[in-house]
């Protein structure tokens, strides 16, 4: 089944149990995943709605983040729950170990020297771990490893 049917299938459930918040943020996802497939006239693969749902919850982790520095924890609360609700749609997360590894084999691929050629390892990992990892936390570890 696919990602966006998988949602489509949990939005039903979610009704069914009359569960609000999590009809509430599936319908939210649904509708992202449409608004997408709106504007681009293309049905969206899985890979492009991973996109989606990441973007989703980062979102929602900035805001958490605004509504704890502003004293708002009941608003913060909602938007840490909602990730909760999208995050079981993103595949597993990579270990600190294994994401080094990947980084380290992009290194070599791309035949990298320095800081110059990090556009071309992000470009090279971006795929290899779209929902696994945080890209800020990538860029971050290839940045150490190319040096200034």
């Amino acid at each position: 089944m696919s990602l966006k049917n998988r949602v489509l299938e949990d939005i039903k459930t979610a009704m069914r149990a009359q569960d609000k918040l999590r009809l509430a943020t599936l319908r939210m996802a649904s509708a992202g995943i449409k608004q997408q497939e709106v504007d681009t006239r293309v049905e969206l693969d899985d890979a492009a709605v991973l996109a989606i749902l990441e973007k989703m919850i980062r979102q929602r982790k900035e805001a958490a983040q605004q509504f704890r520095d502003g004293g708002r924890t009941d608003l913060q609360e909602k938007e840490e729950a909602e990730i909760e609700i999208l995050r079981p749609y993103l595949p597993e997360p990579l270990s600190p170990q294994a994401l080094d590894q990947l980084i380290k084999q992009a290194i070599t691929a791309v035949g990298a020297g320095g800081p110059k050629d990090m556009g071309k390892v992000i470009a090279h990992l971006r795929p290899l771990v779209q929902g696994r990892a945080e890209m800020s936390e990538i860029s971050g570890k290839v940045k150490a490893l190319l040096g200034p």
